[in-house]
């Protein structure tokens, strides 16, 4: 096991990409901290994880763009498991509008939850981490960040920053002993993309080299293997899961 007596924080677990990262963890014996901006999705989540691997999850409901939530969250999370090893900061949503018609809503909402709640988990947890002197924190960024993507100037901004701050936390925290690294996925089949237009997936599966839209699962693999011992020579990276789409 690799993960055996360590606890994951998991944002956005609630169900697409964060479910299949909280499963895999804690198939991989880590104790994992369901969280979910609502309580039907994390307790879901952690009823599933529990079923299948005997008491390893717990829910907690939350709006990660809430500093002062996100802290008090933390506080439980750490009174109800006594550390914490591994934050996967997933949390994320879409609010897509050309730039000449977004609105101020619109942008806010979307940077608030993928950036700003991003950085509410961080510094809920840097202290633990800095005092066991070590821990994984791992960002799910997007292509979007990396390549841009009309129509989605908060969303691509967002993620862009992501990959920004993984790389400041990166610089901070290593002396410490704890990695940070982004996990950028393509396109992968979730809800989210389920909703497209059959001639927009048409178009975007003409861009991937590898002709297929991934699985919530490749993005759990990639975050499983930044969170592992095998890893603890990378950080400040961004490991892009886009079947070569961006390269």
């Amino acid at each position: 096991m690799r993960f055996g007596n360590q606890v994951a924080i998991v944002t956005g677990a609630g169900r697409g990409i964060g479910h299949a990262i909280a499963l895999r963890l804690a198939s991989e014996g880590a104790r994992v901290a369901v969280v979910s901006r609502t309580e039907l999705n994390a307790n879901r989540t952690a009823e599933e994880i529990n079923a299948q691997f005997a008491g390893l999850a717990k829910a907690y409901a939350a709006d990660v763009a809430d500093q002062a939530s996100v802290k008090k969250l933390a506080e439980q999370i750490l009174a109800d498991f006594s550390r914490v090893d591994i934050l996967v900061n997933n949390a994320g949503l879409t609010r897509d509008g050309l730039s000449m018609r977004m609105s101020e809503e619109d942008w806010d909402i979307v940077v608030d939850t993928n950036l700003k709640g991003a950085f509410n988990f961080i510094q809920a947890v840097e202290r633990p981490m800095i005092k066991q002197r070590s821990g994984r924190i791992i960002n799910i960024a997007s292509v979007a960040g990396i390549m841009g993507n009309a129509g989605q100037a908060n969303y691509a901004a967002s993620k862009a920053g992501l990959i920004g701050l993984t790389k400041v936390i990166a610089r901070e925290l290593a002396s410490r002993g704890i990695t940070s690294n982004a996990v950028a996925p393509g396109f992968i089949t979730t809800d989210m993309t389920e909703g497209l237009p059959e001639a927009l997936k048409t178009g975007v599966v003409g861009q991937i080299s590898l002709g297929k839209f991934g699985e919530p699962a490749d993005i759990a693999a990639a975050v499983a293997f930044l969170a592992s011992a095998e890893a603890k020579y990378i950080t400040g990276q961004v490991l892009t899961v886009d079947g070569g789409m961006v390269m």
